[in-house]
């Protein structure tokens, strides 16, 4: 996402193993969200409560006396709305006695965020015969730094942080940034503490056996009513009942593999809960912890994921994506008239110019992606109200593809920052070490990318059908031969005979980064290779090169750079393994398209069901799980939509709403998957099921026929 891989803090990590002492868990509502340990503790290394890129709580630990309790257990619901943590005590001292056995209670912590406001539980219960003199601590600290000094970020000077203010019951923290904004954190307890500091609050309960007793704790951005169970609980429906209308978008999706269910369960969930509703409409952020908030490129691709059967997400995309189009010239904000925001920011440092993310547009995909994303969306609804309303921000996207994206006039669209504070790269592998040639070097700019090509060859397409049915048959010609110029370019520069493979760009130079990466398998997404080099690079594709059993490389293996453990040189993004099966499924690698959907598939019942942003690139070995890249976001918008792209791979779909025909084109089922169900998809005004089954190796498709509706099975 930015420049370098955010680096693991000390003591942190996020993996698959549920087991793992260092697994972090996320809630989200709106522009605030949540990340802390297993025990549900905030220590302060990248971790924290952030509410617009700030982290209002760096500290947040449970005692019981002056031990932390044993950890039993910690989850997020299926739902994405609670997280609980179960432990136990350590041996407790009796009051002038000896010390009380270890084990004896049970420790629940259940928490939530609804109104951008934490909501906590602290539940202590006695299962022993004996009276427990119970000690509980809660240890905090709010140091209300931007989420890129929480990242690694190092500045000369911050604002005034105030002396933190006790009032009973309540800690008021305040900090005064330099962009003159004052941002606030309010701690507050339902209980008055026995002793109350800046750094603590202390509670002593006598627990008789097999009674209780509760704490609630409300955190936020400000203060509020003082915490009680009632507030509590009403909050707690609202969080539920919200979730719920949020995951009842689009059509319904089951099959008859629990596991498979509750993966499309636990993504669909994913993204609920990482859409936030603007005022453009529903958006998906990017993920949690380090892009939990609106970017250009990973909205897109999620929205094409989810296309075929919920087209909302991309309807919110678009209208957004539209009114934040770059206006003016700026290198600093690597911007032009008509160019896709890359990403925004809102807190302190993006605020007084330290990084220029606060509005960033250094991406050069997301400008023809827009456009990719708007004739997809026109095609799968026919909704060409919204293309008409759409039209003068496609026409500066385009001007700005055609004026701004070939600065060498070589008819590729290129890149190169403006300033040295932007991104070094700036396709979807933005990593400063992620583009280079076979020797390793890092080549000279501006850099044209393979998949760019790609997005820019179905821009110019997009338009030209857009143009057409508007009627304007000489825009239409021009952008349909800026579509086959392009086409015979990439042919013809990209290509590596010896290799039977695209290479991955083209610097200033002109020369080849003659370099194997998955970049061409975006390029089969779209649709440019010829056939028999599309088919050509779908067997390399799924070659031990890059399938490693679990998804597809981003780099082969053997390439100068490859590093498994790396952000881009040889890791797997599950979002980009969906483009190339997608890709595979467009060039008629059926059989491919259902092993990869198998591999992701495994993949993510070892990370419950829920795909992180990337994990390691090492070769499947029998018995032993992925293995997790430290600090993945998790849960990703991308990676979360990943199940639903392939799925619609493997069942060969192709919805034309204008048109009010569902295409199928030789349907295949995930190995273990016997009967599908597709219910209440929307075609235009209407809705039609859809049911698939194997019998006797072959899927069989049935429907209840709808008038005005069309189906073709082929």
């Amino acid at each position: 996402m930015h420049d370098l891989a955010p680096e693991a803090p000390a003591g942190t990590g996020q993996t698959g193993e549920a087991r793992s002492p260092n697994r972090l868990f996320a809630l989200k509502d709106k522009d605030t969200f949540i990340v802390a340990d297993a025990c549900g503790d905030i220590t302060g290394d990248g971790d924290g409560l952030f509410h617009n890129d700030t982290r209002i709580l760096s500290r947040f630990r449970l005692l019981l006396g002056s031990s932390q309790p044993s950890l039993l257990s910690a989850a997020i619901g299926q739902e994405n709305v609670f997280f609980t943590s179960n432990g136990t005590n350590q041996a407790l001292p009796f009051p002038g006695g000896p010390m009380g056995p270890p084990g004896v209670l049970h420790v629940e912590r259940r928490r939530f965020l609804w109104g951008e406001r934490l909501y906590e539980r602290v539940r202590v219960v006695n299962y022993s015969r004996d009276v427990v003199q119970t000690p509980l601590s809660l240890e905090y600290a709010a140091d209300f730094r931007d989420m890129f000094e929480v990242r690694g970020a190092k500045r000369r000077r911050r604002g005034v942080t105030q002396p933190p203010v006790c009032d009973g019951r309540s800690v008021h923290f305040r900090y005064e940034g330099l962009d003159y904004v004052e941002r606030a954190s309010v701690i507050a307890f339902s209980d008055a503490p026995w002793r109350i500091s800046p750094q603590r609050a202390d509670f002593m309960c006598s627990l008789n056996p097999e009674s209780r007793y509760e704490i609630y704790v409300e955190i936020g951005a400000h203060g509020g009513p003082p915490p009680t169970k009632e507030r509590y609980e009403a909050a707690a429906t609202h969080a539920r009942w919200d979730m719920r209308r949020r995951r009842r978008h689009g059509a319904r999706l089951r099959t008859t593999g629990r596991l498979f269910n509750d993966w499309l369960a636990r993504s669909r969930s994913d993204i609920a809960l990482l859409t936030t509703r603007l005022e453009t409409g529903p958006y998906p952020y990017a993920g949690i912890p380090w892009f939990s908030t609106a970017f250009g490129r990973d909205a897109i691709i999620t929205s094409l994921q989810l296309l075929w059967f919920e087209p909302g997400l991309a309807k919110g995309v678009l209208t957004y994506l539209a009114a934040h189009q770059a206006e003016e010239v700026s290198s600093f904000r690597d911007a032009a008239p008509g160019k896709i925001m890359h990403e925004t920011r809102k807190g302190e440092m993006p605020a007084v110019g330290e990084v220029p993310f606060a509005r960033y547009y250094g991406g050069v995909d997301t400008t023809p992606l827009f456009i990719v994303l708007a004739g997809a969306y026109a095609e799968r609804t026919g909704d060409y109200e919204l293309v008409d309303a759409l039209w003068p921000a496609l026409r500066r996207a385009m001007a700005w593809i055609e004026r701004f994206g070939d600065s060498t006039g070589d008819g590729l669209i290129d890149y190169a920052r403006g300033e040295a504070s932007g991104l070094s790269n700036q396709g979807w592998k933005d990593s400063e070490d992620s583009i280079f040639h076979a020797d390793g070097r890092f080549p000279k700019g501006p850099i044209a990318l393979v998949e760019v090509q790609g997005y820019a060859y179905g821009a110019f397409q997009t338009m030209a059908a857009f143009a057409q049915r508007r009627g304007d048959m000489g825009a239409a010609d021009h952008w349909r031969g800026r579509a086959e110029h392009l086409r015979e370019v990439v042919e013809r520069r990209f290509w590596m005979p010896d290799k039977g493979f695209y290479g991955m760009a083209i610097d200033g130079d002109g020369e080849l980064c003659a370099v194997m990466g998955s970049n061409p398998g975006h390029l089969l997404f779209v649709g440019l290779p010829a056939p028999d080099r599309g088919k050509a690079v779908a067997q390399r594709l799924l070659s031990s090169a890059f399938a490693t059993g679990w998804g597809v490389r981003t780099l082969a293996a053997g390439e100068a750079r490859f590093n498994p453990m790396s952000y881009h040189n040889g890791s797997v993004w599950p979002h980009d393994t969906a483009l190339c099966v997608q890709g595979l499924a467009n060039y008629g690698e059926r059989d491919g398209v259902v092993l990869m959907t198998s591999h992701l598939f495994e993949t993510a019942s070892h990370y419950e069901m829920r795909l992180p942003e990337l994990f390691c690139g090492f070769p499947r070995a029998a018995g032993e799980p992925p293995v997790a890249y430290p600090v993945a976001c998790l849960p990703q918008a991308w990676a979360a939509g990943a199940v639903f792209m392939m799925l619609q791979a493997c069942l060969g779909l192709r919805i034309k709403g204008a048109e009010r025909r569902v295409e199928i084109c030789d349907p295949r089922l995930p190995i273990g998957i016997d009967r599908l169900w597709v219910e209440d998809l929307r075609v235009g005004p209407h809705r039609i099921s859809l049911g698939f089954e194997t019998i006797e190796g072959q899927v069989q498709v049935r429907f209840n026929p709808v008038e005005g509706v069309e189906v073709v099975i082929s």
